[in-house]
């Protein structure tokens, strides 16, 4: 008995030396990650992408609505319909794009054109033109038009707005309230029916959805929707296990499915819980040598197969959210930056299938960088 006792205790030191051995080597394996080719949204970057949205914000043909038409009486011009976000091809690509011209005077006070900026903003999110934006969502055939996508960007804009502490944004934010309440409301109305979630890598997404209206309500203090999202997003993914990330992308994905689920779990988890987690649901993320291929474009000049620029910034957003607080994952910001630099010297200058959305992802992707 006394041999078995003296064999238990050296097997308890021995598996807490290795232990400590463990963490030791984890500790030195984040200590010798270099981050490299990393990015930088500079002043000199902000005027090459403001050149997107500044450009399509005003344009209002080519044009695609998505509208469902009730009678003859519908058929009339994206600007009377839309008096607001009627530019840069569809709705909510004039949303982000009217967000990413926000962003970037909020971060550069130098920016170029800044006074026909801040003009151009007041001139669209006017509390007229709101108004007219919100009979078109009360419409009987258009409750659900853009949902989530064009609602969870439509928030992002207002997020940025409440967060920048300018006049100008004081008069943006209360004229665009209608809206964002009406579109808080709507989330408040749908999520709780939405049995299943949708897992795609386009618009509907809805882990793309979620972490757009969480950072929202998280911004304001809308506790209501805040915890409505960490309710249904636990319903929908916290079984979650081995997330097929080597199926991605689809053909046209500019959505991550696998990472920007990842990334919403981050915001709604606790970090133990999110640790836990993400090991079941991507194990392979924690390896110092993990890696996957960029999303190829074939032809900038197709609207669909663009969509794999668009991709290539989602990864590099959702790992970068990952990476946060996390120096076990730092490796992956590597990832990120590759995905970064592959799209990021393309989407200026070329064709409008790509250039009237993809400045916005460029911008927020370049946010996402850690610089410290």
């Amino acid at each position: 008995m006394k041999k078995q006792y003296i064999l238990i205790v050296l097997l308890l030191v021995f598996n807490c030396r290795n232990s400590e051995d463990k963490q030791i080597a984890s500790e030195k394996d984040v200590t010798k990650v270099e981050v490299v080719n990393v990015s930088i949204l500079n002043l000199e970057q902000a005027n090459r992408l403001a050149k997107l949205p500044l450009h399509c914000m005003d344009t209002e043909y080519p044009n695609k609505l998505n509208q469902t038409i009730a009678n003859a009486s519908d058929l009339k011009e994206p600007k009377e319909l839309h008096p607001a976000f009627y530019g840069c091809f569809d709705w909510h690509s004039a949303v982000h794009g009217h967000w990413s011209l926000v962003s970037l005077l909020k971060q550069f006070p130098d920016l170029e054109n800044r006074a026909e900026i801040g003009q151009k903003l007041l001139h669209n999110i006017s509390k007229e033109n709101i108004a007219q934006e919100l009979l078109y969502f009360n419409s009987q055939y258009n409750e659900s038009f853009e949902r989530t996508y064009g609602w969870a960007w439509l928030l992002k804009l207002a997020e940025e707005l409440h967060t920048w502490d300018s006049d100008v944004a004081r008069r943006l934010e209360a004229n665009l309230l209608p809206l964002t309440n009406l579109i808080v409301d709507k989330y408040v109305e749908f999520l709780p029916k939405l049995n299943y979630p949708i897992r795609v890598g386009e618009h509907p997404n809805t882990a793309f959805g979620l972490s757009f209206a969480y950072d929202y309500a998280v911004a304001v203090e809308h506790i209501e929707l805040k915890v409505l999202i960490e309710k249904r997003a636990r319903d929908f993914y916290e079984d979650d296990q081995d997330c097929p990330i080597e199926w991605e992308p689809s053909g046209f994905d500019f959505l991550s499915p696998c990472l920007e689920e990842a990334a919403l779990m981050k915001r709604v988890l606790s970090m133990e819980e999110f640790k836990v987690w993400i090991n079941d649901f991507m194990p392979e993320l924690i390896n110092e040598d993990f890696d996957i291929a960029v999303g190829e474009v074939s032809d900038r000049t197709d609207g669909k197969l663009v969509h794999l620029d668009g991709v290539n910034f989602s990864r590099a957003w959702s790992l970068n959210y990952i990476v946060k607080d996390l120096p076990e994952y730092k490796h992956l910001q590597n990832v990120a930056n590759k995905h970064i630099d592959y799209s990021l010297l393309s989407i200026v200058g070329d064709s409008y299938e790509g250039g009237h959305w993809l400045g916005s992802f460029a911008i927020y992707a370049l946010n996402s960088i850690d610089n410290e």
